[in-house]
């Protein structure tokens, strides 16, 4: 499996921490949230599903609760940036260039921020989920922050609406906004919250969103510890 951010995107890797930000709501707040469940059991090894440019692992390395992190990204050039942007914290931080449907090394926490929509079937995100909580300790989780779209065509409509209202708020204009849903449509596959929760919570997992600003959320899934 291949991806380029810069032909899916059509954004230049140094534009790309900028211009996120204009494009997904609460996009600071997620990462906050994001990396405080993921520090909250401990963990001494994460492993960053699609790391991109490294901001998610950033976070998760600036928590002292949290030892080492494994981040992985298919995009070589997005991988080089993570890799520059974590070089502050030596050892603790590693770079694989691999896709998260490949082989990867156990954790004690999993955590992915804007990728796992790149996976276009709901079989194929649960093959994954199921993978990740068998690679995960008891008491592990798996940390997801991403867009996740109601099957219901009226709701849908208005997260859309407030999504590129968003957008519009940052200066972008609304015809581009909304030509931005059109153009990303070919790769991101945003499943109903719903749908993935119930994916999560049949292989075993105990799984909530835990925040959200409209489409973009923050689900916790937590494999249960033994008794």
């Amino acid at each position: 499996m291949s991806h380029s951010v810069r032909g899916h995107l059509r954004l230049e890797i140094d534009e790309y921490d900028a211009t996120i930000r204009r494009w997904i709501p609460g996009y600071e707040q997620m990462l906050r949230v994001a990396s405080e469940a993921v520090a909250s059991v401990h963990p001494a090894r994460v492993v960053d599903l699609g790391a991109g440019t490294g901001a998610l692992s950033e976070a998760l390395l600036e928590r002292e609760e949290v030892g080492s992190v494994v981040a992985l990204d298919v995009d070589p050039e997005m991988l080089q940036r993570a890799t520059e942007r974590v070089k502050r914290f030596g050892a603790r931080a590693r770079s694989i260039l691999r896709s998260f449907h490949e082989p990867f090394e156990p954790g004690d926490a999993f955590a992915a921020s804007l990728s796992l929509h790149h996976i276009p079937t709901l079989d194929a995100k649960a093959a994954l989920f199921r993978r990740v909580f068998v690679s995960l300790p008891a008491g592990g989780v798996l940390v997801n922050a991403d867009c996740c779209m109601p099957e219901d065509p009226g709701e849908r409509q208005a997260l859309f609406e407030y999504w590129a209202e968003h957008q519009m708020a940052h200066g972008i204009p609304e015809e581009r906004a909304w030509a931005h849903f059109e153009e990303w449509s070919g790769e991101d596959t945003y499943l109903p919250l719903q749908t993935e929760l119930t994916a999560l919570r049949d292989i075993g997992f105990e799984a909530d969103r835990i925040w959200n600003d409209g489409p973009i959320g923050v689900v916790v899934a937590r494999k249960p510890s033994e008794k």
